[in-house]
C-alpha cells in the first residue's frame, strides 16, 4: 500500500451574478472539529451521511499509476465539495479489488492503523462497495465506510434546489440503499407474532409477525413507488414545454460535460443568464435554458444540464433520465472539454460512456456534437496541442476571459438546422375557433385583432400549420 500526495483544497470561484446562490451554499457547510464517529456503527444506514475527518483509499486494477493517482485526486474533491477534511489517501496495487473487504484483510490491518494515527472517522472507497464488503470493512475498522457512489449520492443531496432535482436524488438514493439494509439486535426482533397471549398483544396479533427490517423495506418500495409517479408527471411538462419549442421551430442546444469543466460559465458568456458559477464539483442540477441569438438573428435556447463523471452511479443516471434525455432530444450538442485538466481525454471518454447509456434503446440518432475546450486561459500548452491534434474540429476558448468566443457563437450558428417557419397574416372567421387556438397552442403570435368579420393574426408558424391557414391569406 502506497501513499499518495497531500490533497490541495480548492475554494469557489467568484461570480458576478447568483452571489446568493453561492454565499448560501457556503452559509451551510458542515462546521470543522465536530466529530461523526459513530457509539454503533452498524446504525449507519439509517443516518444522514455526515462527513468530517476521511481518509481515502483506491484499488489500483488497471491503468497506469498517473490514471489510478488522479481517480484518487477526483475523489479527494468530491470529498471536498461535501464538506469533508481529507487527511490521507491510500492506493493499493492489486488484480481486482477483494470479494471481502475491498483491499484484502491484511491490508485492512494497516488502514485501520492509519485511521487511529490521523483520528479520522470516515473512509471513502474508491468504487462501489457490495453490502458484504460495507459490513466487513466497518466490522474491522470501527469507523463509518462509505463508498464513491454514496459520496456522490449525499452531493446530489446537498445541491438539489428544485423538486423535481430533489424527488430525483431521494430515487436515486433509495435505489442504491434498498439492498444495503440491514438490522441487528432489536431491529430483527417481532414486530406482534408469537405463539402467547398477553405479550403478543392477543387476539388477532399472533402469528409468524414482522421483522423491523422487513417493516423498513416495504416503506422504501411505497415511497419509491410515490416517487417515480411523481417524476413522471413532472417529466409530462417537461414533454409539453419541449413540444411547444419544437412547435415553434426553436432549435435547442444542450451543453454536456464533465462536471466542473465550465458549462456554466460557457452559458454566462454566451446569453448572460447569471446563474451559479462555483470551482466545486456538481454544483449545477437542475437544468437551466435560457434563449440566444445567432449573429444572423436566429433565435435558438442553450440548456445546462447536470455533468457527469467518471462511474456516474447508475441510480444517479436511472432517476435523473427525464432530465439528462434533453441533451438526446437536443438539436446540436455542445461537449465542454476542461483543457487545465491533465487527462481531458479521459473526460471526453466519460461524458459520452453517459450519453451512450442515456440513448440505449432509443431509435432516434444522437444530434450532432460541437466539442469545445474550455479553460485555456490556464491550461498548459502541451495539453492543449495534443487537444488540437486530437480533435481538429473543436473550438478553443476561454469562457472567463472571453477569448474564442465570438468564433464559439458563430460555430453555434452554422451547425444549427435552419427552422422551416412562415410568417403568416390571415383573417379568420369566427366559426374557426379551433384553428385559431391551434395557432396560438404551436405557433408564435405577433399580433391579433378581432373584427366584425372574425380574427386577424399575424403569427410565426410551422408549414403544416401555413398550409391549414392558407385559404385565409390576406393578399398584400
Amino acid at each position: 500500500m502506497t501513499t499518495s500526495p497531500t490533497f490541495p483544497s480548492r475554494g469557489p470561484g467568484a461570480t458576478s451574478r447568483g452571489e446568493l446562490d453561492l454565499e448560501e451554499r457556503s452559509a451551510l457547510r458542515r462546521v470543522p472539529g465536530l466529530s461523526t464517529e459513530l457509539a454503533d456503527v452498524t446504525e449507519v444506514e439509517y443516518r444522514q451521511l455526515r462527513l468530517e475527518r476521511v481518509v481515502l483509499v483506491g484499488v489500483w486494477a488497471e491503468g497506469s499509476a498517473a490514471v489510478a493517482d488522479a481517480s484518487l485526486t477526483e475523489l479527494a474533491r468530491l470529498a471536498e465539495t461535501a464538506g469533508s477534511q481529507v487527511l490521507d489517501g491510500l492506493i493499493q496495487r492489486r488484480e481486482r479489488p477483494d470479494p471481502a473487504t475491498y483491499i484484502g484483510s491484511g491490508k485492512v490491518g494497516e488502514l485501520r492503523e492509519i485511521v487511529l494515527s490521523t483520528a479520522a472517522d470516515t473512509v471513502i472507497c474508491d468504487g462501489e462497495l457490495t453490502p458484504g464488503q460495507l459490513r466487513q470493512l466497518e466490522a474491522k475498522l470501527k469507523v463509518k465506510v462509505i463508498d464513491r457512489t454514496a459520496l456522490i449520492l449525499d452531493i446530489f443531496a446537498q445541491h438539489a434546489r428544485s423538486r423535481e432535482g430533489k424527488a430525483q436524488v431521494e430515487l436515486a438514493q433509495l435505489s442504491y440503499l434498498l439492498p444495503r439494509l440491514r438490522g441487528w439486535g432489536e431491529s430483527l426482533s417481532r414486530q406482534a407474532g408469537g405463539a402467547g397471549g398477553g405479550a403478543s398483544g392477543g387476539v388477532g396479533t399472533r402469528g409468524p409477525g414482522e421483522t423491523k427490517l422487513e417493516t423498513d423495506r416495504r416503506r422504501i418500495h411505497r415511497r419509491l413507488a410515490k416517487l417515480r409517479r411523481e417524476i413522471a408527471a413532472m417529466r409530462t411538462v417537461r414533454d409539453t414545454k419541449r413540444g411547444r419549442r419544437r412547435a415553434n421551430e426553436v432549435p435547442n442546444v444542450a451543453i454536456v460535460d464533465y462536471t466542473n469543466a465550465g458549462k456554466s460559465s460557457l452559458l454566462n458568456a454566451i446569453t448572460g443568464a447569471g446563474v451559479l458559477v462555483q470551482d466545486a464539483l456538481f454544483a449545477t442540477l437542475d437544468p437551466t435554458t435560457r434563449r440566444a441569438t445567432t449573429p444572423q438573428g436566429q433565435e435558438y435556447t442553450l440548456t445546462d444540464t447536470v455533468g457527469f463523471v467518471r462511474h456516474l452511479p447508475h441510480q444517479l443516471v436511472a432517476a435523473f433520465r427525464s432530465t439528462l434525455e434533453e441533451t438526446a432530444d437536443a438539436d446540436l450538442l455542445l461537449h465542454v472539454v476542461d483543457g487545465a485538466d491533465s487527462m481531458p481525454e479521459r473526460q471526453l471518454e466519460a461524458v459520452r460512456e453517459v450519453l451512450a447509456e442515456i440513448t440505449e434503446g432509443r431509435t432516434t440518432p444522437m444530434p450532432p456534437e460541437l466539442v469545445v475546450v474550455n479553460k485555456i486561459d490556464c491550461a498548459n500548452q502541451l495539453v492543449l496541442s495534443r487537444l488540437r491534434h486530437l480533435l481538429p474540429n473543436a473550438s478553443f476558448v476561454s469562457a472567463h476571459t472571453g477569448a474564442g468566443m465570438t468564433g464559439l457563437v458563430q460555430r453555434i450558428a452554422e451547425e444549427l438546422p435552419q427552422p422551416q417557419v412562415a410568417e403568416v397574416d390571415a383573417l379568420l372567421p369566427w366559426t374557426e375557433g379551433a384553428l385559431v387556438a391551434r395557432v396560438h397552442a404551436e405557433g408564435e403570435m405577433l399580433a391579433t385583432d378581432h373584427t366584425e368579420d372574425g380574427t386577424r393574426l399575424r403569427a410565426r408558424v410551422c408549414p403544416d400549420l401555413a398550409d391549414a391557414l392558407a385559404a385565409y391569406l390576406i393578399k398584400p
